[in-house]
């Protein structure tokens, strides 16, 4: 296969750096280390059991980072604590020896030369038996931070290995007997302490800083990796799978070997090969017209595996104990172990990339984003599995799926665009960064530039949060060309808007017209996102205020479109309501409707209150409960609608309570099913006054569909089987329910109409 440029620039940027490691390690002697504890005095060394349980005597359960909180777990961390607060080291070697150390691990580790590491002291450690901590990464505690010093005070004692993670190779350091035993690593690395078998582990534990001038200069080819990027910028990529065009990129995301905070990548403290590399893109870049910004990345991959050392055979993994002709007693691999790392990978079936947060090179211009990454965008010198995931989740085999791994990593990444690309790579990530940008644009007095950028957002501006809707309003009201202002409100939803948007939509309906307007609000309705239930809770809290406010902002034609919109949907549900057959169920949904419906009654016109009242006049006897919702929500002064609403309300409750009532021996029921043979017996039987009692021989399908069409409809019969004889018996039995169903309507009629000729005399 052809080399990409970004293949070409990968290999620029792995280079000759000199070799360095994540994890370096030293002796001193123990007479270089004065150590003096508040409450116990001087710790002479090497130290002695009797010593160490008085420092217990004064210390704390460790505590650790957990997400935003610091938690005390002893299932995850197991030792005591003294602050630095507690301890004071010294020496008269001491500072002499400790900074030569430092020097070492700051070249060991691939720091810049021109920088300095300086060691703050964390804690001071006391392991006991049994007592460990499991993997985890160091906090870094400032901005400075870069790594993490651990000092293993000699002791004799078993256990209580230090394992660090050094890229993708575990590492183990064991304490002294008799010297001290310094260990470095970025704090980026994943590291645990092994429980402690006999004796005592202690160790006191560095912050490292890095201090001074932080930034090398680039140390490979300049022009080439240049070179590089310019070709990939100006090369229509294709997709990986299927061949696709999707243009020529708009950026390009390198991935960086060691995770960093935010805080981390605002300060530039970029660690090993990742600053060195870091200096030759940002001069690359420089000289391609390109600019950077450093982000932070979430990655997903899924990959085929296996047990680790088991072959396949036939469908399922083969056990060499097995013997010839054993069944594999239905077990799948994997079923034997717990370990999500005993597999080993095959081949990749699917990844994702997401960068959540960036900043810009000069350590502003911060934001949280979403962005999501194709191959196409994205290069690195150390591919993801090759480091180790912060979790990883395995599926064994399953038949016909399975035996695959998930494996999440977070790492950071140079983001690169061409400057005359830059609006649109900004834009897809960061809305914020996007309307700001255009408003700037515009108050500069390049109108024509910011409305090709707006353009230029049409491919991808599809998801925008609600609070950015006032800057969008401003901005397409601002842009005065309704193509670009189209686009930049087309994220939108109707269900955004509140009082608080009435100024700025009114602004857009006097610079492009009420025609326009309509359509922006169509387009908004028609690509809703709430469901039914979240759209009528809009409707009753945030329409009425919208709609008044639009009135006062002299926009009455645009509110009335709005209440046109809502009305259709809300026609929608009440229809979908009215044709539930189920009397309670139906009553519930509709009496949940009265509250929305009153407030849209309210907000629109005189004239559209009348279509709307006129549309629900049309309805059967069934819409009466809604009604009266919406009658007992409204708020005085009542509108004409509500009046004739109420007036259309009492006719019907007047006409049911001058029916003559249900006779005691009259058990017919009206009901009308969906016209099978089952359903034409059943309606029968019903309609029957006399006949009370059904025995019905029918199939197994036959009676589940008339099980259903009873619960569906909440018929007052009584329904079970028989099961005597082939085949079995359907019983149904009408039940007294029937006439307390009618007495109730009858009384809450009365209830209601009584209310009515109070409130709507």
């Amino acid at each position: 296969m052809k080399a990409t440029p970004r293949d070409r620039l990968v290999h620029v940027l792995a280079g000759d750096s000199p070799p360095h490691a994540d994890v370096a390690m030293l002796t001193l002697p123990s007479d270089a280390l004065a150590l003096h504890v508040a409450d116990v005095g001087p710790v002479t060394l090497p130290i002695r059991a009797a010593q160490t349980k008085r420092l217990i005597t004064v210390a704390r359960p460790a505590m650790f980072g957990r997400g935003e909180e610091t938690v005390r777990d002893t299932t995850i961390r197991n030792t005591w604590e003294l602050t630095p607060e507690q301890v004071t080291v010294g020496g008269a070697d001491w500072d002499a020896q400790l900074t030569a150390a430092l020097a070492q691990f700051r070249d060991e580790l691939g720091l810049p030369a021109t920088a300095e590491l300086r060691a703050e002291l964390h804690a001071l450690l006391v392991y006991g038996k049994g007592q460990f901590f499991l993997p985890h990464q160091d906090s870094e505690m400032a901005d400075t931070m870069v790594a993490t010093l651990v000092v293993s005070l000699p002791s004799v004692h078993t256990g209580g290995e230090l394992v660090v993670d050094d890229g993708g190779t575990e590492r183990t350091f064991r304490g002294s007997r008799d010297d001290l035993v310094l260990v470095a690593f970025y704090a980026d690395r994943r590291h645990e302490v092994k429980p402690v078998r006999s004796g005592y582990r202690v160790t006191l534990t560095f912050n490292l800083m890095l201090t001074g001038p932080t930034q090398p200069a680039a140390a490979g080819p300049v022009a080439q990796a240049a070179g590089h990027l310019t070709d990939h910028f100006t090369t229509r990529a294709t997709r990986r799978y299927g061949g696709d065009d999707l243009g020529e990129p708009r950026r390009l995301a390198f991935l960086l070997d060691h995770e960093y905070t935010q805080a981390g990548l605002k300060a530039q403290r970029f660690k090993g090969a990742d600053a060195q590399r870091v200096a030759l893109l940002r001069d690359a870049a420089e000289q391609a017209g390109c600019e950077i910004v450093f982000a932070l990345a979430e990655i997903k991959e899924t990959w085929d595996a296996q047990p680790a050392g088991e072959p396949w055979r036939y469908g399922y993994y083969y056990d060499e104990d097995d013997e010839p002709g054993d069944d594999c007693d239905g077990g799948y691999p994997g079923d034997d172990s717990d370990d999500a790392n005993d597999y080993e990978l095959n081949e990749l079936i699917d990844h994702e990339i997401t960068l959540g947060w960036w900043v810009g090179a000069d350590g502003t211009g911060e934001e949280s984003i979403a962005l999501y990454l194709g191959d196409h965008e994205v290069c690195a010198v150390t591919p993801s599995q090759s480091l180790t995931p912060y979790a990883a989740e395995y599926e064994g085999y399953m038949g016909n799926w399975g035996n695959t791994v998930d494996r999440w990593y977070r790492r950071a990444a140079v983001l690169v665009w061409p400057i005359q690309k830059a609006f649109a790579a900004r834009a897809e990530a960061g809305s914020a960064w996007a309307l700001e940008a255009l408003l700037a644009r515009i108050e500069s007095g390049d109108l024509a530039g910011a409305r090709a950028d707006a353009l230029s957002l049409a491919p991808f501006w599809r998801q925008v949060e609600a609070d950015r809707l006032p800057r969008a309003l401003d901005v397409a009201a601002r842009l005065r060309d309704p193509l670009s202002a189209r686009v930049v409100l087309r994220p939108f939803r109707l269900e955004m808007l509140t009082d608080q948007h009435s100024a700025g939509l009114a602004a857009l309906v006097h610079e492009y017209g009420e025609p326009w307007a309509d359509e922006l609000v169509d387009h908004w309705d028609a690509a809703r996102q709430l469901v039914g239930a979240e759209r009528t809770d809009w409707v009753a809290h945030a329409l009425l205020p919208l709609c008044q406010m639009l009135r006062a902002d002299a926009a009455d034609a645009l509110a009335d479109h709005i209440g046109e919109r809502v009305w259709g949907r809300l026609a929608n549900r009440i229809r979908d309501g009215l044709r539930d057959p189920h009397p309670t169920r139906r009553g519930t949904f509709l009496a949940a409707l009265g509250q929305p419906l009153a407030r849209l009654l309210e907000a629109v016109s005189d004239e559209g209150g009348a279509h709307i009242s006129a549309e629900l006049k049309a309805q059967d006897d069934k819409v009466t409960e809604l009604l009266m919702a919406t009658l007992r929500a409204q708020r005085p002064p009542a509108r004409a609608a509500f009046h004739g609403l109420a007036s259309d309300v009492s006719g019907r409750l007047q006409r049911l309570l001058d029916a003559p009532g249900r006779d005691e021996n009259d058990w017919s029921i009206t009901w009308t099913g969906c016209g099978c043979d089952q359903c034409q017996r059943l309606e029968t039987f019903l309609a029957s006054p006399s006949e009370r009692t059904l025995e019905w021989p029918l199939a197994k399908r036959g009676r589940q569909h008339v099980h259903h069409q009873i619960d569906a409809s909440g018929l007052p019969v009584g329904h079970t089987t028989r099961r005597q004889g082939r085949p079995f018996t359907l019983v149904l039995e009408k039940t007294p329910t029937l006439f307390s169903r009618e007495r109730e309507k009858r009384q809450q009629a009365k209830l209601d109409l009584d209310w009515l000729a109070t409130d709507f005399r």
